[in-house]
């Protein structure tokens, strides 16, 4: 006889690792977009200033798509396998149209508008293989199970991050059309699978507990608060690691090192998870969360006071680790947050929240804050203050929680 809930671990945690994967291959498609849309753009006769404002629009999208898709999530999720047929057919249309980029962009001046069109629609139908395929997880993982498996999914957002800078010393110079179709390529293929992953967790949510309807009330003060914070943290993460740590760095390395020690940040991010969530399983999502944004302040203050490089790369250790612990914590509290039916539309909120910080630091540089005398060191120390107020609002949120609950089970 088998063990019914050593296979449902096994179930769960082989899910985690195919959104792992989903999450790696896609994040590393977004790498291959980034590279060579200045390429993409200048064949079509677009300047190469116009190229922020095109990843701003990107942006934007995703901070609506990304909880919209979330909603949508929720209501199709009640049929089991639809999700994994609505996202198939989505992430086709989305590979699609990332595959007819660079072709489109060969065609010159006259292709301008359907490089545009064929951008947006991208940036809209990519959405599905964010918020919906988590959406999973808070649906039918056990909420033990939750944290470690966010990990899981977090790890393969980590792995893209360290192999970023190898992928673009190794792409630059060739054509972009092989990584588009091999990117698309794979990318459908892990998606498609999607809907198996699905019907192998149901038993799970069978056993776990009963499925729980659709929420479609007002968020309530908590998830509020919750995605302001994670605004706040996001836009830490933003300002410290895509404008200040190549400068840090740039203080004791030549510029050519710079692909060995940016992924410095994302090797601590990979490796504090899991430690990080068996804290979240005992203890909540949002103490973790507090707890790593106050870390990760301090060790942003020993970045930007390091006076040697060893000392500078264990910092920026520690601010990916930090950063690593408030994302997987982030995931598992919004699954918490959501579990009235609210799972999709929760965590649709990260990402958007995740977005829309990534548009407010790309509109610093477009604007060229960081060049400015006056701006300069407000960039750099707005990380510090960003990780420090978010890290302790969100520990005064949870404490509060936790008193109200305490005061509740005294009535009872």
């Amino acid at each position: 006889m088998t063990n019914p809930e050593l296979s449902d671990t096994t179930t769960s945690t082989r899910a985690g690792v195919y959104l792992a994967v989903l999450q790696l291959v896609f994040t590393l498609g977004w790498t291959v977009y980034v590279i060579y849309l200045p390429k993409l753009a200048a064949d079509v006769g677009l300047a190469p200033t116009v190229v922020i404002f095109i990843l701003m629009l990107d942006q934007l999208i995703f901070t609506v798509t990304d909880t919209a898709m979330g909603i949508v999530a929720d209501r199709i999720a009640r049929v089991v396998g639809r999700l994994g047929l609505i996202v198939g057919v989505l992430t086709a249309v989305s590979c699609a149209a990332f595959v007819a980029l660079p072709f489109v962009a060969g065609q010159g001046p006259s292709a301008q508008t359907a490089l545009i069109v064929l951008i947006v629609i991208w940036a809209a139908t990519s959405s599905a293989l964010r918020a919906p395929p988590l959406t999973l997880l808070g649906k039918y993982a056990s909420r033990p199970s939750r944290p470690f498996l966010a990990a899981l999914v977090m790890l393969g957002y980590g792995l893209a991050g360290a192999l970023s800078p190898y992928l673009g010393a190794t792409l630059r110079n060739s054509d972009p059309r092989l990584p588009f179709v091999i990117s698309s390529g794979v990318l459908l293929i892990v998606a498609l699978a999607l809907s198996r992953v699905e019907r192998g967790l149901v038993p799970v949510a069978a056993r776990d507990s009963a499925r729980k309807p659709v929420d479609t009330k007002p968020l309530s003060r908590v998830p509020v608060l919750f995605i302001a914070a994670m605004v706040i943290l996001a836009l830490g993460y933003q300002l410290h690691f895509s404008i200040n740590s190549a400068p840090f760095f740039l203080r004791f390395a030549r510029p050519a090192d710079l692909e060995w020690l940016m992924p410095v940040f994302w090797i601590g991010f990979n490796i504090a998870m899991f430690p990080a969530s068996a804290v979240t399983k005992r203890r909540g999502g949002l103490i973790v969360m507090g707890a790593a944004g106050l870390l990760g302040a301090i060790a942003v203050i020993s970045a930007e006071l390091a006076g040697s490089l060893n000392v500078l790369i264990a910092t920026q250790f520690l601010a990916g680790a930090a950063w690593g612990c408030m994302l997987m914590s982030a995931v598992s509290a919004a699954l918490a947050i959501g579990e009235t039916g609210a799972e999709g539309k929760v965590v649709g909120l990260v990402f958007s929240a995740l977005a829309l910080a990534t548009f407010a630091r790309m509109a610093a540089v477009a604007g060229g804050l960081q060049k400015l005398p006056d701006y300069a060191p407000l960039l750099h120390w707005a990380p510090v203050a960003c990780w420090s107020v978010a890290g302790a609002g969100l520990l005064v949120l949870a404490a509060s929680r936790m008193q109200r609950g305490s005061q509740a089970v005294q009535t009872v």
